[in-house]
């Protein structure tokens, strides 16, 4: 039997993939989250197999979950569940560290293979990010180091200087020093501009994190 937990922040999405694995007879449901946070602490505690995992949460969206959930070394499985239909969102997660991107409107059964196929140490994915994931190189953002992409996110949620050099323990100078790098480095002018190769390249959702 499959332990499986899902996270995500509407219940309908819960109830819908729980109704679905539990019905093959194959899976129990260990938890379920309905944010970042909550998916975080539930795989430290529960140590599900797989772990169903939303993008776009409250409080800490899927990318910074990825990010918790592979400091703490579990043997848990990410496999990623989007409606996002933009394959640089899938290339995002699997550079994260997720197992497998898979979309919302997948088959039940299809749900199924990708869950087995990730447990098999197989990495699941659309042919599109499949495609981008190997071009990695091509894509702009490898040039910022991880520190700059880090304030890159924060920027594109709408945090102040001040409240990132707070989050990064830096001080305010060293984040607007950082922003004058990624604008070169993307060949962007200005923060909107920021913000839209952070949300077109998969490296946020429009939800602002607390």
């Amino acid at each position: 039997m499959l332990r499986i937990a899902i996270a995500d922040d509407h219940p309908i999405i819960r109830f819908a993939v729980r109704q679905v694995l539990e019905a093959s007879g194959q899976v129990e449901i260990v938890g379920e989250a309905r944010n970042g946070n909550e998916a975080t602490a539930l795989v430290e505690r529960a140590q599900p197999d797989v772990l169903l995992l939303d993008l776009q949460m409250p409080e800490k969206d899927g990318f910074e979950a990825l990010n918790e959930i592979n400091a703490l070394a579990s043997p848990t499985k990410v496999l990623v569940l989007t409606m996002h239909d933009e394959p640089t969102y899938g290339v995002r997660a699997i550079q994260a560290g997720a197992h497998g991107v898979m979309h919302k409107t997948s088959d039940p059964e299809v749900l199924l293979q990708g869950i087995r196929s990730v447990m098999r140490g197989e990495t699941v994915m659309p042919d599109a990010v499949r495609s981008l994931v190997g071009k990695r190189d091509l894509h702009p953002a490898h040039l910022l180091s991880a520190r700059e992409r880090e304030v890159m996110e924060y920027l594109a949620r709408g945090y102040t200087n001040r409240e990132i050099a707070a989050k990064l323990e830096i001080s305010i100078k060293t984040v607007d020093t950082h922003r004058g790098h990624v604008l070169k480095k993307l060949g962007l002018r200005n923060n909107s501009d920021l913000t839209r190769f952070a949300i077109q390249h998969g490296y946020v959702s429009l939800t602002k994190a607390s």
